[in-house]
């Protein structure tokens, strides 16, 4: 849906930033994503006038239970989580299919080099070449962490 703020410009939504606002997920992120063109009003202190939010704002989004001073921190964290999933920003648009809560799941534990670190190895799978196994590796990994750490992911 276009909404028109003047003769000059649509938007294809205007987010207001506030605590009493929907929940931002990783899902919001993938369909804003999708959009052209954006504009995000920041409050400050106590919000913005009642008569803005009826006649203009599309949605209404919170980054989470807690008050910040104004609503640009938010924006800033909204403009990250949506940019990046724009292609050409990330070297490899693969990467962000597998990052957490793209699946509703968290991403599995990343290792780089060197190979082993103060006593501590990668795990043999991942050093194998087997790209079949370290997929159901990272899957099985995924999906544990899950469990220890945020059950109410798998709900």
């Amino acid at each position: 849906m276009l909404t028109k703020l003047s003769e000059q410009r649509t938007y294809d939504a205007i987010i207001y930033l506030t605590p009493d606002g929907e929940l931002w997920t990783q899902n919001a992120a993938n369909q804003f994503s999708l959009k052209g063109n954006i504009i995000m009003i920041c409050g400050h202190y106590k919000g913005i006038d009642q008569r803005i939010r009826d006649l203009w704002v599309t949605h209404e989004i919170s980054i989470g239970d807690f008050v910040l001073s104004g609503g640009e921190i938010a924006a800033a964290v909204l403009t990250d989580s949506i940019v990046r999933l724009l292609p050409g920003v990330l070297g490899d648009m693969e990467s962000a299919l597998s990052d957490s809560f793209q699946d509703s799941l968290l991403a599995p534990p990343v290792y780089t080099r060197p190979a082993e670190f103060k006593g501590l190895k990668v795990p043999e799978v991942l050093m194998s070449g087997n790209f079949k196994a370290i997929e159901t590796w990272n899957e099985e990994e995924a999906i544990k962490r899950t469990k220890e750490r945020r059950p109410d992911l798998l709900k």
